[in-house]
């Protein structure tokens, strides 16, 4: 479990195929690694990736490949900068909001405006997580923990301080950029409880004449 609240930027030193998986070798740069141990999840731009191999100034994780085609990774290549994140403790301040490092879908960065105090970037989302957005919700971008400040269907707008542009990768946003998306976690378990009773139920492509008078198409 993660809470969206970066804490280094790192470097991919690189990529290789390995069998059906994806070894990658982050530089951790600034992240403290003290408390790390072989097994930890570290947050890699919004992917949960389990450490398999370490040292105090990189780690190691296997990624599968169907990770790599579901999210950003499928763009990265050695050399690209990404957020860094350790799983949370229970002891520590939860400063974000519940990021569980599983990405839901790849957005595209459609304008990036500059403004006095702030910067103003616009997202389009996959149509099938529009419903997850709310307009003063939550989403993790690559990792980080943002607000949604306004909402156009598909599409999603973000101010961005100084600070935030300056420790993650979002200061390096343009038009077209590609990033990791994961919606609030409570909207799928609200989603879900909403289903009752008929979450049970298994779903069908049968277009049976059963189906049909079940669904009332049929009297």
């Amino acid at each position: 479990m993660f809470t969206g609240i970066i804490e280094a930027k790192g470097t991919i030193k690189s990529i290789n195929n390995k069998g059906n998986d994806i070894r990658l070798v982050v530089s951790t740069n600034s992240l403290d690694m003290s408390d790390v141990k072989l097994g930890d999840s570290i947050a890699t731009n919004g992917v949960c990736l389990t450490v398999v191999d370490m040292s105090a100034e990189y780690y190691v994780a296997d990624v599968s490949k169907e990770t790599i085609k579901l999210t950003g990774f499928a763009h990265y290549k050695a050399g690209s900068v990404v957020n860094l994140e350790k799983a949370m403790r229970a002891d520590t301040r939860f400063g974000g909001h519940i990021v569980s490092g599983h990405v839901d879908g790849v957005g595209e960065v459609i304008s990036v405006t500059n403004h006095t105090r702030y910067v103003e970037v616009w997202v389009k989302a996959p149509n099938d997580l529009a419903k997850y957005i709310a307009h003063k919700g939550s989403i993790t971008v690559d990792g980080v923990s943002l607000t949604v400040n306004e909402v156009s269907g598909a599409k999603f707008m973000l101010w961005l301080i100084p600070h935030t542009l300056q420790e993650t990768t979002i200061g390096g946003y343009k038009s077209g950029t590609a990033v990791n998306l994961e919606v609030d976690l409570v909207a799928r378990y609200i989603e879900r409880l909403m289903l009752g009773d008929s979450a049970a139920e298994e779903k069908s492509t049968d277009m049976s004449l059963a189906f049909l008078a079940k669904h009332g198409y049929l009297k």
